[in-house]
């Protein structure tokens, strides 16, 4: 079959075109999947304008990185789930013995203190004391192995802190368990100030992670990460945003 020069030029180009357009696909760099936790002051989502000291502090990561990245601001459950699957490459958050298969563990935070505080009058001096109450309990979280574990401890799963202090307040549960500062941010936004509490047990002491899944080791690099990361926390990147957030 003749074909004339010129269709044959249009092919050959059109061609070179898809092949070079492929090339640059194939070779462009994966955007990378942040989670944040939705928790204030950790992670806030006003209406769209995210926010918050651990999303501020990975996105300055990201940037200092070069990294091209996706990030929202998701409820704990939800990014355990998405860890899992692969679906999440980069995140915040305490070490769960069901991800360790998972992610690596790039770098640590401050540890946070978790604690068990009621309303004011109600003092716990001990786990034991807990046994018969009802406690709010952030679900996907895992704070504590000694009130998890403890079958009298009964546990209302909420989604978030403010739900969780709204129970309460209306007396529908006992107490509620957390790190002190997100319970304090809920409170302050409840107008709860601090004489609505009872004195904070104290149940655990949890450090938080700079965690990547394993799944992304092909497209970012964990040492990179990790001594970005690592220089940030040391040149007190971390306090100058907690600050913002007091």
């Amino acid at each position: 079959m003749y074909v004339s020069m010129k269709t044959f030029l249009q092919v050959f180009f059109i061609s070179m075109f898809c092949i070079s357009h492929q090339s640059f696909a194939d070779h462009s760099p994966q955007t990378l999947q942040v989670r944040t936790i939705a928790i204030a002051p950790y992670g806030i989502d006003d209406s769209g304008e995210l926010s918050g000291i651990y999303y501020d502090l990975t996105h300055s990561l990201l940037v200092k990185s070069g990294l091209a990245a996706e990030h929202h601001i998701f409820p704990y459950g939800r990014i355990i789930h998405e860890l899992k699957l692969g679906k999440t490459d980069l995140t915040i958050m305490f070490k769960y013995k069901e991800l360790a298969n998972y992610v690596d563990y790039i770098h640590p935070l401050p540890a946070l203190r978790n604690v068990v505080i009621g309303r004011y009058g109600h003092d716990y001096q001990s786990i034991t004391q807990l046994e018969g109450l009802n406690i709010a309990y952030l679900n996907g979280a895992k704070f504590s192995d000694e009130v998890d574990n403890n079958p009298k401890i009964h546990k209302q799963m909420v989604v978030d802190f403010h739900q969780g202090l709204l129970m309460l307040k209306k007396e529908r549960v006992d107490a509620i368990i957390g790190p002190m500062k997100p319970i304090i941010s809920a409170a302050k936004l409840l107008d709860l100030n601090e004489d609505f509490f009872g004195k904070p047990l104290i149940v655990s002491e949890r450090t938080p992670w700079l965690q990547l899944s394993k799944q992304s080791n092909g497209h970012v690099s964990a040492e990179k990460l990790k001594a970005i990361f690592s220089k940030m926390i040391t040149q007190g990147a971390l306090d100058n945003i907690q600050k913002k957030y007091q």
